[in-house]
């Protein structure tokens, strides 16, 4: 029975390869996709894929080239291109997709016989037709990235060939092109070729433009998982990356990268996020460096495309160092990052004036909508002020030079000045409340401070009294204690 069965099968090989044999031997007809297609659907089976001989591969790698070289010769004559040559194509691709899942066998044979070459400079042929065939050729393009992912899988070898010979050009090109699937197979495939080295090739100068494609693709088709997923799980995890990238991008695409870094950090596994000190080290700096824009958006010149998205920018990095402070034990070295809590206390305090100095985008205001929503929570700068708060209650916890440091800088009363409500700033007391804590904790000189402070104007700690807190002496120090239950 079973000797039966392999008769059988080698005779159906050896039937195979002989028909794909004698497509080289005729001008190409109907009757040879026919055919390609009869192959294709017996490498479906199981059975059938792990018994084809090499040489039913070495035949059909023949007719590949064959294309290869006739769709070349169309493309370089200027020439209207067949569509049975592409249909063609698309079913070798099939058959070679087909012919690698689960078949470390057939992976391997495929290599040593040469498809990743020929398919490769095929693809790139394809991508580079005529205008008018663009339509049409996106088939074989389709299936010709979907072989090279079965193909790659689990397989370093093939992945190391297919690198080689795709990087960086053939990628840059195909995930350039307009068809969604073109470019969510070739992120596929990215993806499973990357690793820390290849990563940091993506980092020098002639090659960021393919890391700055697939940062484009996160914003313009978000629905393409795998570019997101590139992003997160390498990208993200390379200081040298991260910092090449941004200075490339514009500020629009900036944001887009702080948001799924923001993403991140916020899975429930933030711990293991992934996401090296150096990257933080250097969003601190970014926004240190760049955070005087925020303030334009109180003038005239906030009308400017450029002076927003610059703004957006400040208030993006400010939402991430939030985050990352906030007890994440490996960013918490953001405490001492050198003049860090010094311009988030100074620029709370610019804000806060200009905000006071006339009727602005700062100034607080208590526009509530009877539906619960504020009138102002389209605004840029919506929580900027309680964030920037936020920000020095993390700076300040369990750290004394810092808590010493604001007191120096006179941010004590300007955080009090900031609890009153303000529906620009939801949750903005709460946030004063927390970091007030947080500067008073085993602080005597800022105890001291906050107890002077009663009843003398607009700074006193009466605000932390309307929000259901007393300022309470126990031991010699004070607490913050609320007055009701639910506080």
């Amino acid at each position: 029975m079973i000797q039966g069965i392999m008769a059988a099968t080698t005779e159906r090989n050896l039937e195979m390869s002989a028909s794909i044999t004698g497509i080289l031997n005729e001008q190409h007809c109907p009757e040879h996709l026919q055919v390609l297609k009869t192959f294709t659907a017996a490498l479906r089976e199981e059975k059938y894929r792990d018994a084809v001989e090499e040489e039913a591969f070495s035949s059909l790698l023949q007719v590949l080239s064959r294309l290869s070289g006739e769709l070349q010769a169309a493309h370089t004559d200027a020439e209207v291109v067949d569509a049975l040559h592409l249909q063609l194509t698309a079913e070798c691709f099939r058959a070679q997709r087909n012919s690698c899942v689960q078949s470390a066998r057939n992976q391997k044979l495929l290599r040593e016989l040469g498809f990743i070459d020929v398919s490769l400079k095929l693809l790139s042929v394809l991508q580079t037709l005529n205008s008018g065939m663009e339509d049409a050729a996106c088939e074989p393009l389709r299936c010709g990235i979907q072989f090279l992912g079965n193909l790659a899988v689990g397989n370093q070898l093939c992945k190391d060939d297919v690198w080689r010979l795709g990087f960086p050009d053939l990628f840059l090109q195909l995930l350039g092109g307009d068809d969604e699937k073109v470019v969510n197979y070739t992120s596929m495939v990215l993806h499973t070729c990357l690793d820390e080295a290849r990563v940091e090739d993506l980092s020098k100068p002639e090659n960021i433009q393919l890391a700055l494609r697939v940062m484009e693709l996160c914003r313009t088709q978000p629905d393409v998982d795998w570019t997101v997923l590139i992003a997160t799980q390498h990208f993200l995890r390379s200081v040298a990356l991260v910092e090449n990238m941004y200075s490339g991008m514009s500020h629009h695409e900036r944001v887009t990268l702080l948001e799924l870094l923001f993403a991140q950090l916020r899975e429930e596994d933030s711990e293991e996020c992934g996401v090296p000190p150096g990257v933080a080290r250097f969003l601190a700096t970014s926004f240190q460096e760049g955070c005087g824009a925020v303030l334009t958006l109180a003038t005239g010149s906030a009308s400017s495309e450029q002076v927003l998205q610059e703004a957006l920018t400040v208030i993006s990095l400010l939402d991430v160092l939030c985050e990352m402070t906030s007890d994440l034990k490996q960013f918490m070295f953001l405490q001492d990052h050198p003049g860090l809590l010094t311009t988030t206390v100074e620029l709370l305090g610019q804000v806060h004036a200009i905000g006071k100095s006339s009727r602005n985008i700062f100034s607080a205001a208590q526009s509530f909508s009877v539906g619960g929503e504020d009138a102002c929570s389209h605004s840029p700068v919506v929580s900027f002020k309680a964030h920037l708060i936020r920000l020095i209650g993390n700076l300040c916890h369990g750290h004394a030079h810092n808590q010493d440091k604001v007191r120096e800088l006179e941010g004590i009363p300007l955080i009090l000045d900031n609890c009153n409500i303000d529906s620009n700033n939801p949750f903005i007391g709460q946030w004063a409340v927390f970091t007030i804590r947080n500067l008073l904790e085993n602080n005597i000189q800022n105890q001291e401070l906050v107890a002077g402070l009663e009843r003398r104007g607009p700074a006193d700690y009466s605000a932390l009294r309307e929000l259901g807190f007393l300022v309470e002496e126990r031991d010699g120090r004070l607490l913050l204690k609320p007055t009701r239950k639910d506080s």
